[in-house]
């Protein structure tokens, strides 16, 4: 039988599946998992694709920062249409529109197509900003941290699970007889219809908020006026959007990057590559909760300023971590410092949005959006590191640890003004009247 409450819930279980808020929970963040095998789906597959399309360093890097660039633009503008639209309309849109060019990707057969395609693809990252919109929506301000880092972790394990599956639906085809230029074509179709499949499910079975639909709430009208552009002015947004640039900046990076690493360093087959590269997705499963649920008990005792601290830390260990990993000689080192540095990076991903949903509640798409869009900004400018002649992987790595440990220093002196928020507040159509 249906809940109807039509509250926020002040728990999270996640074993139940009653009510809309949990019905929606888990459908969102399933929807962000399916999001990153189509985003990240050719990842794995780039030692095939490199050597089919007879690509060089430089384009490879250059597929790698369109598969992030186009992202940081679909971010800003799907925050504001979460704030309109409202989250169901806008994932359906993004999922239908996003399937297209990860099912036809196989039609390139030049750097120039398959380079566009890749830009076509990034779009899909903006799923990120809906996610956590929906889940902000659908629970109260004492558990967002922890739901918002559990349903953004969940959904960026399909990083992981993308890096070790694609390898094999893969080697699969080529086992039905195909050539490895065929493969790698027709593996893509399999994501392109799990993001139909989404659409399909977020529209039939959640709601915007637990009270219903924007449309049934007559939402959208009085939230479009309420948009408020001065909070380009507050550095407290770029500065979440900076810590995430280098957080989850860092995490796509990786995701994108990792297999060719694994194969180029240390001499892996695809598929063995495409393993380890997924073990760092994997940590997803309760890494980015941890960050959340740490950063929701920091807030209790030390107020959102602990927050503040908190992230600060888990980047500064996340620098070192990617340092270590950097300067590793062997497989296992850089297994064991790889685990290391992505802890504390997907940590902090989960305290990063432990305080945007706070920092302006009116206008909690556009901050998430923005924030969001950073950390996609951040992959771009260290995709131009990997793209290099002159700089190894090795080197790239390097510098990316030193920014990641400035970028922590200033989060520590960034003062994040304690949310004036009581226990029953409600993120639905009465905030959007107030």
């Amino acid at each position: 039988m249906e809940n109807f409450n039509t509250k926020p819930l002040t728990k999270l279980n996640i074993f139940s599946f009653k009510g809309v808020q949990m019905r929606t929970f888990h459908i969102t963040w399933l929807t962000f998992f399916v999001c990153f095998f189509g985003w990240f789906g050719l990842a794995p597959l780039m030692p095939t694709i490199r050597t089919d399309l007879g690509l060089s360093k430089a384009q490879v890097g250059n597929t790698i920062i369109a598969a992030v660039s186009a992202t940081i633009f679909a971010r800003l503008i799907i925050g504001k249409l979460c704030d309109t639209w409202g989250p169901r309309k806008t994932y359906t849109t993004l999922l239908i529109i996003g399937s297209l060019p990860v099912m036809l990707v196989g039609l390139a057969h030049s750097y120039t197509t398959f380079l566009l395609f890749r830009l076509a693809i990034g779009v899909i990252g903006a799923s990120f900003v809906i996610t956590q919109f929906h889940t902000s929506i659908m629970f109260a301000p004492k558990i967002k941290g922890t739901v918002n880092a559990v349903a953004g972790g969940w959904g960026n394990l399909g990083g992981g699970v993308t890096n070790m599956l694609m390898p094999l639906i893969f080697a699969m085809i080529v086992g039905f007889g195909y050539t490895s230029s065929q493969a790698w074509r027709y593996a893509m179709i399999f994501p392109g219809v799990l993001l139909l499949v989404m659409a399909y499910l977020y529209y039939n079975y959640t709601t915007d908020t637990p009270e219903g639909n924007f449309s049934e709430l007559n939402r959208t009208h009085k939230t479009s006026s309420k948009t408020d552009w001065s909070i380009l002015a507050d550095w407290r947004v770029w500065s979440l959007a900076l810590a995430y640039s280098v957080c989850f900046g860092m995490e796509i990076t990786f995701d994108g990057v990792a297999a060719l690493h694994f194969t180029d360093s240390f001499h892996l087959s695809q598929s063995s590559a495409g393993f380890w590269a997924g073990i760092f997705g994997f940590m997803n499963l309760f890494a980015r909760a941890l960050g959340g649920i740490a950063a929701d008990k920091v807030n209790l005792k030390f107020g959102i300023r602990g927050k503040g601290i908190l992230l600060a830390c888990l980047l500064l260990l996340e620098g070192v971590g990617i340092i270590l990993f950097a300067q590793a000689g062997s497989l296992v080192m850089a297994i064991i410092s790889m685990l290391g540095f992505a802890m504390f990076l997907k940590m902090a991903n989960g305290a990063t949005y432990s305080i945007t949903p706070f920092v302006n509640e009116k206008n909690v798409g556009l901050v998430s959006g923005i924030v969001g869009a950073g950390g996609n900004v951040g992959g771009m400018l260290f995709g131009f590191l990997f793209k290099s002649e002159s700089i190894s992987y090795e080197q790239a790595f390097v510098y990316i640890g030193y920014v990641v440990i400035a970028v922590s220093c200033l989060v520590l002196f960034t003062r994040f003004a304690k949310p004036k928020v009581s226990e029953d507040y409600v993120l639905d159509s009465k905030m959007a009247g107030a």
